[in-house]
């Protein structure tokens, strides 16, 4: 474990340990089936560990045999490759969630199954789902090529963070001091859950809001929808390996 990967070890445990601490997550944790469960636990592996192996041990070896040239040719402040990654790296996030929930739906429906917000339905995908998303992409490439990477791994610590935090139900209060202070331009728990519900064409940003302000797909929500996600016929390991099978 790096230094970058203690704040979002303590994230998720604060997260979970908070979630835990209020009698009606605690009753969904209790009522939430094996299958889920399941789905949650091989998430948080493949993203946790395979991904990240596969980055170092493959993707970034691949780079280094294609074009050893230009490793760490990228100079820039780690404030600036720290802004790139919250900011600019969130905006194309955003037309990638886009893209998931039209070409890419059969991949990432699975995500969507999700029935109760909690931490580790943060990781629920099938094996393939993360290999559509940038991130493992443009991370690697950027960490290959930036002279000093510190700023940027601090940013995607911070966006592995917020993407723990708004699967969870740990939000400020509407009529709290903190609501109004971060509602305007971060996405909150209550933002990402209106896009867990049936509305789920609103709200595909990940740390900023304001992506889904310009392009007309915002929908401010104060408060958790009644009801999230959506039923499948789809077995475990359907789910897990082959989503393409049914709706």
């Amino acid at each position: 474990m790096t230094s970058f990967d203690i704040p979002i070890f303590i994230t998720f445990w604060l997260l979970i340990t908070l979630s835990i601490k209020r009698p009606a997550s605690w009753q969904q944790f209790r009522k939430k089936p094996l299958t889920d469960w399941a789905l949650d636990i091989c998430g948080l592996a493949i993203q946790g560990i395979l991904i990240p192996i596969l980055q170092i041990g493959l993707l970034h070896r691949g780079l280094h045999h294609v074009s050893p040239s230009v490793q760490n040719s990228l100079a820039l402040p780690a404030w600036a490759s720290f802004l790139f990654c919250v900011v600019c790296v969130d905006y194309g996030y955003y037309w990638n969630h886009r893209w998931l929930h039209r070409f890419g739906w059969p991949l990432h429906k699975v995500h969507h199954s999700v029935t109760q917000l909690d931490v580790l339905g943060s990781s629920r995908n099938s094996a393939w789902s993360s290999f559509f998303i940038l991130y493992i992409w443009v991370h690697t490439l950027m960490i290959y090529l930036l002279q000093d990477a510190s700023g940027y791994l601090w940013g995607i610590s911070l966006t592995a963070m917020l993407d723990l935090w708004r699967h969870s139900q740990v939000a400020p209060h509407p009529r709290g001091w903190l609501y109004p202070l971060l509602s305007p331009w971060l996405v909150l728990p209550q933002d990402h859950a209106q896009h867990h519900s049936e509305q789920h064409s609103y709200n595909f940003g990940a740390n900023l809001k304001i992506w889904d302000r310009i392009h007309g797909t915002a929908k401010d929500c104060s408060h958790f929808p009644k009801h999230l996600g959506m039923t499948t016929s789809l077995t475990f390991w359907q789910q897990l390996l082959f989503p393409f099978s049914s709706p």
